[in-house]
């Protein structure tokens, strides 16, 4: 009996093994639109304090917006490292390719020691193109960006540039700029130069920068980028909303312009700032700027379920911090209540990002009544010596601050130690992430997929014809191969370089990092960016170039 119900039960285990994959495998239908949603660097620690932080505080009912879609959790990796960036990891969303810390959408040089894919060493350095690419080259579908940070930081450029240093702002804007995006909204307008805004005025690309008014005011049909600040937006907590729009009303002004386009559209929403508060250990920061994402999230969902021709896929780039709720320096933790765990916490007004500003700008003497105004915390002698110590100093690298002595990691200590929360690192983590999804007709990616799985997920529901790697011979073939046998020269001298081929009396001109060439000086537009790479000194282009000459 017993070598029975064992057989049984194997197959029975064998027989759900092969649904669940049959599942797994079924082709996915292509739907009109596709939304990605990003928060950047939430753990799954930090969606359940969302949740019952929200619970705690009524915000909504029980659930997040994410919940009824939850569906898998996603591996993120790498190339070379089981934790990676946002440079890498959200590059493997968009190119399927992981890639090395630092790389934008771009082909990773080999580590044969580390590798955790097969990389071929003669590819190093190789834009890849992405998902985004592929809607609007393949598709002519309208494409758009929604950030709360910098518009060419590392999510928001892995889905529309590439380059092997995410840092490189100079090379990454312009691409950006030229991809010729129907929508970008986000921050960084100190990364729009002249040049940009000239090419805007040729593609009739609106361009409003701080003016809130404006951009809600907006309902027309031409291209838009919407800026506010100089870097990035104030974490939501901080948010002046009369300045600043919050990140559900940019998606939906987002959704309000692209549905417009008759081939659909593509769109990635990044909740940027729940990384930059997980990285300063800022607790009530991870839950605020998570909770804005969700927000965002419900928009999204709303409009997919009314559409009907829409798919969303919602899931971190990585994790980050480690955030728990429960801290091994705290005798009976797991016996604590809600209101132990969330009373704290929810009296918060200002991150602590929110409250140096404030306490930067106020006398020493102001130090403890403003604390308590924005806290309800009652700071220590020991504690205001402290922060008067750190005044004058300011991390610079939102990266480092949790490991920094200055007054934003010295708020963020005194404001975590009267609650429940813990943190084991101010970095990246490698655990699996959470990943929910939206199809109207239900072909989901369930189960544990990796960064890889998503990207061709993300190819087939959106019905490319051709495979991103053969597109990506298409449009970023080397100039060495596309001009093989002619004349030409690179011109290094100047902010970008500048490929010039000759054939007989005809000139072609080709700036780095643009979508505009120069036939004998007549513009050409292209459909996609050429790419400088000064480490292999190789320019990559569109092979149809040579057909101009």
């Amino acid at each position: 009996m017993k070598k029975l119900n064992l057989s049984i039960l194997l197959i029975l285990i064998f027989a759900t093994t092969a649904i669940a994959q049959q599942q797994y495998r079924t082709p996915v239908r292509p739907t009109k639109n596709v939304i990605v949603m990003i928060p950047d660097g939430t753990s799954i620690g930090v969606v359940s304090a969302a949740r019952w932080y929200q619970i705690y505080n009524k915000l909504g009912g029980e659930n997040l917006a994410i919940d009824p879609y939850l569906c898998g959790t996603v591996k993120t990796f790498s190339s070379n490292a089981p934790i990676g960036d946002s440079a890498p990891t959200t590059s493997a969303y968009m190119t399927g390719m992981p890639q090395q810390t630092g790389n934008v959408s771009i082909y990773p040089v080999a580590d044969p020691a580390n590798d955790l894919v097969p990389v071929d060493p003669a590819m190093a350095y190789q834009p890849l193109a992405t998902i985004l690419e592929a809607a609007k080259y393949q598709q002519n579908k309208a494409t758009g960006l929604v950030v709360t940070v910098e518009f060419p930081h590392a999510t928001p450029a892995d889905c529309s540039a590439h380059y092997y240093n995410r840092g490189k702002y100079k090379y990454i804007a312009p691409q950006m700029a030229y991809q010729n995006l129907d929508v970008m909204f986000g921050g960084g307008n100190d990364q729009i130069t002249d040049d940009i805004k000239q090419h805007f005025k040729n593609t009739n690309t609106l361009l409003i920068q701080d003016d809130v008014k404006a951009f809600r005011n907006f309902k027309g049909k031409e291209k838009i980028w919407a800026l506010f600040e100089k870097g990035a937006h104030p974490y939501d907590l901080d948010r002046d909303d009369s300045l600043i729009p919050s990140l559900s009303e940019m998606t939906q002004k987002a959704l309000d312009r692209l549905s417009q386009n008759e081939s659909g559209f593509f769109l990635m929403v990044e909740g940027s700032k729940v990384d930059w508060s997980a990285h300063g250990n800022d607790a009530v920061g991870c839950i605020t700027e998570y909770l804005a994402f969700d927000k965002a999230v419900a928009v999204v969902m709303d409009f997919a379920k009314k559409n009907g021709e829409t798919t969303v896929i919602v899931l971190p780039d990585h994790g980050n911090s480690g955030f728990t709720i429960g801290r091994r320096d705290l005798p009976k933790y797991d016996k604590a209540t809600i209101d132990d765990l969330f009373k704290n916490v929810s009296k918060y007004k200002k991150t602590g990002e929110g409250l140096e500003k404030i306490l930067l700008k106020s006398k020493p003497e102001d130090f403890k009544r403003i604390f308590k105004e924005y806290t309800d915390i009652d700071i220590t002698d020991d504690e205001l010596k402290l922060l008067l110590s750190s005044k004058n100093y300011h991390e610079s690298d939102y990266m480092k601050v949790s490991n920094s002595v200055n007054m934003g990691s010295t708020i963020v200590n005194i404001m975590n130690s009267r609650t429940y929360f813990g943190f084991t690192t101010g970095g990246h983590t490698g655990e699996e992430v959470f990943l929910a999804a939206y199809h109207p007709n239900g072909d989901l990616p369930i189960g544990m997929n990796t960064n890889i799985d998503i990207n061709h997920y993300l190819s087939d529901v959106l019905g490319i014809k051709t495979p991103l790697p053969e597109m990506t011979k298409e449009i970023f073939a080397k100039h060495t191969d596309v001009f093989k046998g002619m004349e030409y020269s690179i011109d290094k001298s100047t902010d970008f370089p500048v490929l010039k081929v000759k054939k007989g009396n005809v000139t072609l001109t080709i700036p780095a990092f643009k979508s505009v060439v120069y036939l004998n000086d007549q513009p050409i537009s292209l459909n996609s960016v050429t790419v400088y790479i000064d480490k292999n000194d190789t320019f990559y282009l569109p092979k149809s170039l040579a057909n101009k000459l």
